[in-house]
C-alpha cells in the first residue's frame, strides 16, 4: 500500500474502524477468544512487536497471540483500552497508547504498563499493519510489582512465582 493509496479512507472511516477494532479487542479480553481479534487483520497483515519481532501474515500473528495471551503476564492482562487516539488521514494510520492493565492481585490495586500501537487501515474493516512501541522493561518493571504483591498477599499463583523466579525477583 503507498501513502497515496492509504489516503483514500476518510477521518470519519478511520474512527468507525478503529471504534470496531477497540471492541472487538475488548470482547477477546473479556472472553479470551483471540481469533475475532486477529481476523482484524489483512491475511498479509505486517506486525511489528520488538520484543516478540516482526510477523508477516495474520497466522503468524495468531500463533504468537495465543501463545502470549495464555501464558503469564499474558494471561493476566485483562484489557488493552485505548488511552487516547489519533486519526492520520494522510497514511491511513490510527496512532494511539494502549494500557495493559493486570488483573487485582488482592487488595483493589491496578498495575498496568502502556504501549503506542500505529495501525494502518486497508479498508472493509481489516488493518493490514500493527507496530507495538515501548520498552520492555517497564513492563517486566510493572508485572514484578505485581508479582512482588501477590505474594505479599498470599495470591501469587505458581505460574507467576515462577516467572517472577525466571526474571530475578525470587519468591
Amino acid at each position: 500500500m503507498t501513502s497515496t493509496d492509504s489516503a483514500r479512507f476518510t477521518r470519519s472511516e478511520l474512527i468507525s474502524a478503529f471504534a470496531t477494532f477497540e471492541e472487538t479487542v475488548a470482547h477477546a479480553a473479556e472472553t479470551r477468544d483471540w481469533d475475532p481479534w486477529v481476523e482484524q487483520y489483512s491475511p498479509d497483515v505486517l506486525y511489528i512487536e520488538h520484543a516478540a519481532g516482526t510477523m508477516r501474515g495474520r497466522e503468524a500473528v495468531r500463533t504468537w497471540i495465543w501463545k502470549t495471551m495464555t501464558s503469564f503476564p499474558g494471561s493476566y492482562m485483562t484489557a488493552f483500552p485505548a488511552l487516547w487516539s489519533v486519526a492520520d488521514e494522510a497514511t491511513g494510520r490510527i496512532i494511539c497508547e494502549l494500557d495493559n492493565p493486570m488483573r487485582d492481585p488482592g487488595d483493589g490495586s491496578i498495575i498496568s504498563a502502556t504501549n503506542i500501537s500505529i495501525i494502518t487501515y486497508a479498508g472493509d474493516g481489516l488493518w493490514c499493519r500493527q507496530e507495538d512501541v515501548y520498552n520492555p522493561l517497564r513492563f517486566v518493571s510493572a508485572t514484578m510489582k505485581w508479582c512482588r504483591k501477590a505474594a505479599e498477599l498470599g495470591t501469587l499463583t505458581d505460574e507467576a512465582a515462577a516467572w517472577m523466579t525466571q526474571y530475578g525477583g525470587g519468591r
